[in-house]
């Protein structure tokens, strides 16, 4: 008898570390943090433009517009604006010349295509920004650009400046036909 509770108990022991282990590899995929929520305020922080454009897709959706899908080139401007307002440690960079919108979609060969942008500081997540973006009136406004069809998003951090984490979101009508 001695013998069989031992056996039992080694199994039972087994059948325990068998489900900690699973439940351990469960909760790893569970505490992975969604895109959404990752923190930008890392020199490697770089928002997912998949995620964004999902999101806004959505929103735009529920409020009548069409979605729209990340472009490749609107992220390189969005880019070059959020590196500039975090080079200079504000928001007011974007008001410099060669850092306005309408120069930067010529910089892509597109100086008439319709756009509009947001840009932001001191937001650490891409829900942070979203939130925050549809509280604001004017940000608001972008974030429902009638004729969006495309997005660009990007953040660029500066562990001196104050808000440390600076946004730019470019939505813009369809590429021309050429």
């Amino acid at each position: 008898m001695f013998r069989i509770l031992t056996v039992k108990r080694r199994f039972a022991l087994a059948v325990a570390g068998v489900a900690a282990l699973s439940l351990t590899a469960c909760m790893g995929e569970r505490m992975q943090t969604p895109p959404f929520y990752q923190d930008m305020a890392r020199v490697d922080g770089q928002v997912d433009a998949a995620t964004a454009a999902q999101m806004i897709s959505q929103y735009r959706v529920n409020n009548g517009l069409s979605p729209v899908s990340p472009d490749s080139q609107l992220t390189l401007i969005a880019q070059s604006q959020a590196a500039a307002m975090a080079s200079a440690g504000s928001v007011q960079a974007s008001l410099k010349p060669d850092q306005q919108l309408s120069a930067r979609m010529t910089s892509i060969g597109e100086p008439k295509t319709a756009a509009a942008e947001n840009v932001s500081a001191g937001y650490r997540t891409f829900a942070e920004a979203f939130s925050g973006w549809r509280e604001s009136p004017k940000h608001n406004q972008v974030l429902l650009t009638k004729d969006a069809t495309r997005l660009g998003i990007a953040t660029a951090y500066s562990p001196s400046a104050k808000h440390k984490v600076f946004w730019s979101l470019v939505m813009a009508a369809p590429k021309p036909v050429q």
